[in-house]
């Protein structure tokens, strides 16, 4: 069974996502927390599996929220409840280890497979909806500097992946798990497994999640916008 903590300061969404998740027999929510020190605080206790932390909270935001718990307990994995109007600190999240992002009214389902994914080992990153973030940013004032009209040019690094290393990297940054690479590439899982570790080293990238990053940051994973 995956322990599971809910993060977020309305008691509404907090409590009423808590419960909903708590009907699920795969799942057990271990409790709940206000804001990213309250998670933080409550995680060292309680070290749940998976912590769905939302973004944007008075006090402790997310982003600083999972930054504590990826540095002091890298084992727990953090999925983002977003909206749109967080594109801006998406990516930020990401970058502190995040392992993914939802809308937070997505389907419970859609939630639940998003879990299921995350503590395999995969990261989150809906297409459909990565493609809107990233147009959001590109139209929004507060946007990253990095993500501002053209992609950035990507690092001298880059020039050391194979063509098939590429072409795992452009698949990470639409967030599948090696076995679906394997099936759009019509190669071996444990042959995507041997990219990816050789992907994350010779990048000098922390994770999968990171790699996935990398990929749309620089444009090698592309989104019609």
């Amino acid at each position: 069974m995956i322990k599971i903590m809910v993060v977020d300061d309305q008691s509404l969404m907090r409590d009423g996502l808590a419960t909903i998740l708590s009907l699920r027999n795969e799942l057990e929510v271990v409790g709940t927390a206000c804001d990213g020190q309250d998670a933080f605080e409550k995680a060292k206790r309680l070290i749940p599996d998976i912590i769905l932390m939302d973004i944007r909270m008075p006090g402790t935001n997310g982003v600083d929220g999972t930054k504590l718990i990826r540095e002091e307990m890298p084992e727990i994995k953090v999925l983002m409840l977003t909206t749109f109007k967080d594109s801006e600190l998406i990516f930020e999240a990401l970058e502190e280890g995040a392992s993914g992002y939802l809308l937070k009214d997505m389907p419970t389902d859609t939630i639940v497979q998003a879990i299921l994914t995350v503590h395999s080992g995969g990261v989150v990153l809906p297409p459909d909806v990565t493609a809107q973030v990233i147009k959001e940013m590109k139209h929004s004032q507060s946007m990253a500097a990095p993500l501002e009209g053209n992609p950035p040019a990507a690092p001298k690094e880059t020039e050391d992946l194979t063509e098939r290393e590429h072409d795992v990297l452009r698949q990470l940054g639409y967030g599948l798990s090696n076995k679906e690479i394997a099936e759009v590439l019509f190669i071996t899982e444990g042959t995507v497994k041997n990219h990816v570790s050789n992907i994350i080293s010779k990048l000098g990238l922390r994770d999968r999640t990171q790699a996935a990053i990398f990929a749309v940051r620089y444009g090698i994973t592309t989104y019609d916008i």
